[in-house]
């Protein structure tokens, strides 16, 4: 899935139609053009975000990474929240270390996917993570019966679907008050919560709760570093709780920010991560979770446990 771009306009309504033409130029093949129609809009708006980031694209497919950059730079600081994800174009270019991506880009991204996400994932990217990870665990031998179940990063549902029949209790959580909305309509969580992973987890560890199940189908893609994470999961874990999750994957040992802007996490890095947060690996199977291009994407099954005692 692709990030579908999104527009805030300058407030200035002839750079706003500068804007619109330049995008027009760019599908028409004349990027050099577009360029040009794009400064002269940044010439009547100088804080015209969503400008100087089609401007930062138009220079990186002309081969201009220097004056990319410096466009996606500005695209920041233009809009400090960095709902287009200029952030993330400048780790990519290698212009800035790999980080969290900002909440309110991945919250934009997924309220404007909404609508058609189920069938766009489902249909057009062969999508499969729910019932992997289902796979994953049932190999695992263990029993497929929880009484407590958490869905991290849940969007519309789709991995409640395929684990609401095995948990007496489900709880769902998700940053996109959009994606919540679809999966409020479905009816299959107990209790739904908008809000970033992390800060849902560190005030779910201070009320003491456990879960028996945690899942997280495609969510751990958005972030770079899984060690943190992992270590908030294992805090809300119930005594040999179980764990299972996907990632897309790489044959390095590290982590990538992959063209999508999404990261790939390899498989040492996976262990490692388990290990840090005190979680025992119990499988990690290469799959692939989707398709893009009509190539499938490289990925990988993780089920681990949490600590007896």
């Amino acid at each position: 899935m692709q990030p579908m771009p999104i527009h805030l306009p300058s407030g200035n309504l002839l750079a706003d139609r500068r804007f619109e033409w330049a995008r027009d130029l760019a599908a028409k093949g004349d990027l050099a053009g577009a360029a040009d129609l794009l400064l002269q809009a940044l010439e009547l708006a100088p804080g015209y975000a969503a400008a100087w980031f089609a401007l930062g694209e138009l220079r990186e497919k002309l081969g201009e990474r220097d004056g990319a950059i410096a466009a996606f730079a500005q695209a920041r600081t233009a809009d400090p929240q960095d709902r287009h994800g200029a952030r993330l174009h400048l780790i990519r270019l290698g212009a800035q270390p790999a980080a969290a991506m900002p909440e309110s880009y991945v919250c934009a991204l997924f309220d404007g996917y909404a609508g058609a996400f189920d069938q766009a994932l489902t249909q057009g990217l062969g999508y499969r993570a729910p019932e992997l990870l289902l796979r994953a665990i049932e190999a695992s031998g263990t029993r497929l019966k929880f009484g407590s179940g958490l869905d991290l990063g849940c969007g519309t549902g789709l991995a409640g679907a395929a684990f609401r029949p095995h948990c007496d209790w489900l709880v769902g959580v998700d940053l996109s008050p959009a994606m919540l909305a679809q999966a409020r309509a479905k009816g299959l969580y107990d209790r739904l919560i908008e809000g970033d992973v992390a800060a849902f987890l560190a005030g779910e560890a201070a009320q003491v709760a456990r879960y028996h199940l945690i899942v997280a189908a495609d969510v751990f893609m958005y972030l770079d570093a899984l060690a943190p994470v992992l270590t908030a999961v294992a805090q809300v874990a119930a005594p040999a709780a179980t764990i299972a999750f996907s990632v897309e994957t790489h044959d390095g040992d590290g982590v990538i920010l992959r063209e999508t802007l999404r990261y790939a996490h390899g498989a040492a890095h996976v262990r490692a991560a388990l290990a840090a947060a005190g979680l025992q690996l119990v499988s990690l199977d290469a799959a692939a979770t989707r398709t893009e291009k009509n190539a499938p994407v490289p990925g990988l099954i993780v089920v681990a446990r949490a600590q007896s005692v």
